[in-house]
């Protein structure tokens, strides 16, 4: 069984979609891995303060 890696950069995509999309296209998928995100970072709720103790 020969066994191949590739890289994929992919705009406004969620890793669910692209492995949805791979499938449908006849690819077996062994694996996904997410190596890095580039942009903008998403929206997340400020840390609260904590007093020192």
């Amino acid at each position: 069984m020969l066994l191949s890696n590739f890289m994929l950069k992919v705009e406004e995509s969620k890793l669910p979609d692209v492995q949805k999309a791979l499938k449908s296209a006849g690819i077996k998928v062994r694996s996904i891995v997410e190596l890095y995100k580039e942009g903008a970072p998403e929206d997340k709720p400020a840390p609260e303060d904590k007093p020192d103790a």
